[in-house]
């Protein structure tokens, strides 16, 4: 009974024959899995030929493409070159009657020799398909090698140009490298072979290698060693860019011990190298094999523990002394790789005079002083101008200026862009998210320095600019015919669109109502997108996205055109590679468009002796968490440039990209390698240059090195006792301050302050960079520094501005209810005799988040030892100064001293009724005159009053020439 049941077990565990059915269907899911990524790969490849072709870049495409696949090619076939040779060659050498071998591999050999063929032909393809991969990745180096240039300047140890550093030793080394790997497989393989046919015998004890096999291992070993004595000989270079404790570049232990070292180790390679090459006739392991212990042993020594010795006796107990000249190098080659060669730095001592007869100068110096907080009032901006819910800005908003009516205005911006996430949820389908809702609509912009004042029509707290009513149309009117405001490029865009309406068809995109209509529609009909007017084309769309309805939906027919990759930073750098792009693409109205402006960057790790930083940290601070694309394996660099502009059509995806700095050595190469792509300066449209401005991340780098290296004396430096740094926002310790844009003594810039980095509450000095492109000063810093004035830091101010029991007792009235006080941007700027701190209030109920919004209440000025509030700046620095801001200031062109002895015009005329007369006419001209310059200094209150003046000499002239006719 037992026997039975155990022969019924032993039948169920019997596994199932396999059916030809079975086997066919793994066969075709196999097949089917092969197709779809072969699919995949295809469609993504043809989309991606197909996006550049619509913005007329096509030659980037194939410009990369026929790069990668020749490098691929060119290494991959080495590779499996010297794979298959080594194959082949320990497969021929094998000894024909194998003795004293392991028995155990004569099965793997009956096993393997029916298949040589095929087992050579797939490890070589195999092999060369991951080395050309490699290679592919390394398109930069090589074009960068192929179409090398001069730098101009050279490095005093080595005295080679920069360009070899920056343009031709990376390819060099990875040469070297493949060169060793090539060896390294090359002899794994040629091992494995020898060792299964016999050619190596670990089992015997004499005689483990055939002559053959001995023969074959030494002259690759003998490569292999040969490449690492080219690869020593290479590092040397390396020392004027290798990082250090102190600093990057050459060392005193680098020039005196590493530098030795690596000349020594490469002289014992080449001997290594040549016993080796040797050993293929003496047939005896003995002397290579010291060779490479005496390589090895000098490499611990010379490259560890000599330089280890020196850096510890020699230069740590006289690191001044020793490290000095380095030092020098070290800060020339910085600040030249960081452009501050040219900063000026003047000593400045704040005394600001708080007299209150200084309120009209001071008033009318701060005039432009931007109150609108960028970060802050961007939910102001979506609630008083958002028009649908579906329509967003960013968290933090651009500044920009503009001419208007005459005078420079700053303006706090931001394109009203399409945002699906407001989209109801009910509407969230297919068709909507991808055919009707497909774009934003306009930009709003508000002026930066002023605030509502008494009497205005609107009810918020910010003057627009420009938004959806019709009183708001500054921008609008710059343009004859307004401007293009549908933005279907934009930081916000989705994924994809389908555009484009059916010949016949009503439009269906959704656009922004006007006037009293509830729905706009409209058509785009702009250059840019990708015609999908075939079914070819639709699958591959449809493969990419993974979307099915791009082939079966009606909303996609002949006329149609699909968006995709549309975010300006993306575009640029898919069409410029090489570019690093800065984190802050603003927006600007010019020639009736609106264009995306971007700054691109040239960078490099390889500058030799300059101080090397992670662009993220340099850049970080509480307005942004990172840097934009990088081109670089580590976001560490040590040389930065702004190369080009470039500008991205808002309505069409036009791409323009125009060299800026022309003098840039990688700007010249890469311009060599993508020809056509970078623009000439030249082309630059004036309607263009008057928005650009000098680039945020630009700025922030050199302000993070110019802290350490505003000291030019290798001693001062060393000590580091005036060492700046950049300040933490007072408003969130764990970042930095942002830079601020404003006017500057009436010059556009980009300014910011630093604090002694061991009296952080103190202030150290104000650094601005002229941002006007316009201007021949573009670019050039100006820093005042405060030597030892005691002058108190941002943070410290931002207490006592908090803490003042004035200020505490205004902000009650209106802190009370959950209604929280915010605080705006502390900005410093240089003002009269001293620097002066000036801070918006805001505040936003708590408890209704969704629907309330920051409305600018007050005004905190700091200026000398005083703070002062008010509803306006002007009422905040009549309250530091201890008068009224409706006090009439006085007349800001007085006009000439009347000398001494004289009393001045008779304020009533007198003589005849016609002498009267023009007298008056005479004096209104002068008080009109006096307006005129008064509005030119921004002096906006004394502008009215003398307006005011004006009109009623006239008034009074009028009112005597009646009086003369009766």
């Amino acid at each position: 009974m037992s026997s039975m049941f155990g022969a019924e077990s032993a039948r169920q565990e019997e596994p199932p024959a396999r059916t030809g059915r079975s086997r066919t269907l793994v066969i075709t899911a196999s097949v089917l899995v092969v197709l779809f990524l072969v699919l995949s790969a295809f469609a993504s490849f043809w989309t991606e030929r197909l996006w550049f072709k619509s913005v007329g870049y096509s030659g980037v495409f194939t410009t990369l493409l026929w790069t990668r696949i020749g490098l691929f090619l060119v290494f991959g076939g080495v590779m499996a070159a010297v794979v298959a040779l080594n194959l082949a060659l320990a497969y021929r050498a094998r000894p024909l009657l194998i003795n004293g071998g392991d028995p155990n591999l004569s099965r793997y050999r009956d096993a393997v020799t029916p298949v040589t063929g095929w087992l050579l032909g797939g490890i070589s393809a195999l092999m060369g398909f991951f080395a050309g991969a490699s290679a592919s990745g390394q398109w930069r180096e090589y074009s960068l090698w192929r179409h090398s240039s001069p730098f101009g300047t050279i490095d005093p140890y080595f005295k080679r140009d920069v360009g070899f550093y920056v343009f031709d030793l990376p390819w060099w080394h990875y040469l070297t490298d493949f060169i060793m790997a090539c060896t390294v497989i090359g002899l794994m393989a040629a091992a494995l072979v020898h060792y299964l046919y016999g050619g190596i015998r670990l089992s015997v004890p004499r005689d483990r290698l055939s002559g053959a096999a001995q023969a074959h291992l030494s002259v690759l070993l003998g490569i292999f060693v040969l490449a690492k004595a080219a690869d020593y000989w290479l590092d040397r270079f390396d020392l004027v860019t290798a990082s250090g404790p102190l600093i990057d570049g050459m060392t005193y232990t680098g020039k005196n011990a590493v530098l030795p070292a690596k000349e020594i180790l490469t002289g014992i390679a080449l001997i290594c190298a040549v016993l080796f090459f040797l050993n293929v006739w003496r047939r005896t392991w003995l002397l290579p094999t010291m060779g490479i212990a005496l390589l090895a042993l000098s490499a611990v020594l010379l490259g560890l523990v000599v330089p280890g010795v020196v850096q510890q006796f020699e230069v740590s107990p006289n690191v001044r002394v020793k490290e000095g000249p380095f030092i020098k190098e070290n800060i020339e080659a910085t600040r030249a790789a960081y452009n501050l060669d040219d900063v000026e730095v003047e000593p400045y001592s704040s005394d600001p005079d708080t007299d209150g007869g200084e309120l009209a100068k001071l008033d009318a110096a701060t005039s432009t002083v931007p109150l609108v907080d960028p970060k802050i009032v961007s939910q102001t901006f979506e609630q008083q101008q958002q028009v649908r819910g579906y329509y967003s800005v960013a968290d933090v908003l651009d500044v920009d200026r503009y001419e208007i009516d005459g005078q420079d205005r700053a303006m706090v911006l931001g394109v009203r862009e399409l945002d699906q996430e407001g989209v109801a949820d009910g509407d969230k389908n297919w068709s909507n998210l991808h055919t009707v809702y497909t774009h934003g609509n306009g930009i709003i912009a508000a002026y930066a320095n002023q605030r509502q004042v008494d009497g205005d029509e609107q009810t918020d707290t910010i003057q627009w600019a420009e938004g959806s009513e019709e009183n708001e149309r500054a921008l609008t009117d710059l343009s004859e015919g307004g401007y293009e405001s549908r933005v279907y490029y934009g930081e916000k865009s989705p994924t994809y669109s389908i555009v484009g309406s059916r010949d016949g068809v009503a439009s269906i995109e959704l656009d922004l109502s006007k006037g009293e209509e509830e729905e706009q529609r409209t058509t785009y009909d702009g250059s840019g997108g990708v015609p999908i007017d075939n079914i070819f084309e639709k699958m591959l769309y449809a493969v990419k996205f993974g979307e099915p309805n791009l082939v079966l939906s009606e909303q996609v027919h002949d006329n149609s055109k699909i968006l995709y990759d549309r975010q300006p930073r993306d575009m640029v750098q898919k069409i410029a590679p090489w570019l690093t792009v800065d984190s802050a693409p603003y927006p600007a109205v010019i020639d009736g468009r609106i264009q995306w402006i971007l700054d691109g960057y040239t960078v490099t790790d390889r500058f030799p002796l300059s101080q090397r930083e992670s662009l993220t940290d340099m850049t970080k601070d509480s307005l942004t968490d990172a840097p934009g694309f990088q081109t670089l394996p580590t976001d560490e660099i040590n040389y930065m440039r702004n190369a080009v502009k470039a500008t991205v059509d808002a309505y069409d995806g036009t791409v323009k990209i125009y060299a800026w700095d022309e003098e840039d050595p990688i700007l010249k190469v890469w311009s060599e390698v993508f020809p056509g792509v970078v623009l000439p300066k030249s082309e630059i449209p004036d309607s263009l240059r008057e928005h650009l401005r000098y680039p945020d991340d630009l700025f922030k780098v050199q302000r993070h090195q110019l802290a350490r290296y505003h000291l030019t004396d290798p001693s001062d430096w060393y000590a580091g006792d005036d060492r700046w740094e950049v300040p933490s926002d007072p408003q969130d310790d764990d970042t930095k301050q942002p830079p601020y844009r404003l006017f500057v003594d009436d010059t556009w810039a980009l300014t910011s302050v630093y604090v002694p980095q061991k009296r952080r509450s103190s202030l150290a000095s104000f650094v601005s960079v002229n941002s006007d492109a316009t201007s021949d000063d573009y670019g050039k810093i100006r820093v005042l520094e405060l030597a030892n004035s005691g002058a108190p830091g941002p943070s410290q101010i931002a207490n006592e501005l908090e803490s003042d029991e004035g200020v505490r007792e205004e902000l009650l009235g209106f802190t009370q209810g959950g209604v929280e006080p915010i605080y705006g941007n502390l900005l410093t700027l240089p003002v009269g005799d001293g620097l002066m701190y000036v801070q918006p209030v805001y505040t936003q109920r708590s408890s209704d988040t969704e629907t309330s919004f920051p409305i600018l209440r007050f005004v905190l000025v700091s200026y000398g030892e005083e703070i002062g509030i008010g509803r306006t700046l002007t009422e905040a620095i009549a309250d530091v100064l201890g008068v009224s801001s409706t006090d009439p200031p006085p007349d800001p062109d007085p006009g000439p001293d009347p000398g001494p002895g004289t009393e001045g015009p008779d304020p009533k005329p007198t003589g005849s009724v016609d002498e009267q007369i023009r007298a008056l006419l005479l004096e209104a001209e002068e008080k009109f005159a006096a307006a005129d310059r008064a509005q030119a200094n921004g002096n906006s209150v004394g502008w009215a009053r003398l307006m005011e003046e004006g009109r009623d000499l006239i008034n009074e002239a009028v009112a005597r020439a009646g009086e003369r006719d009766d």
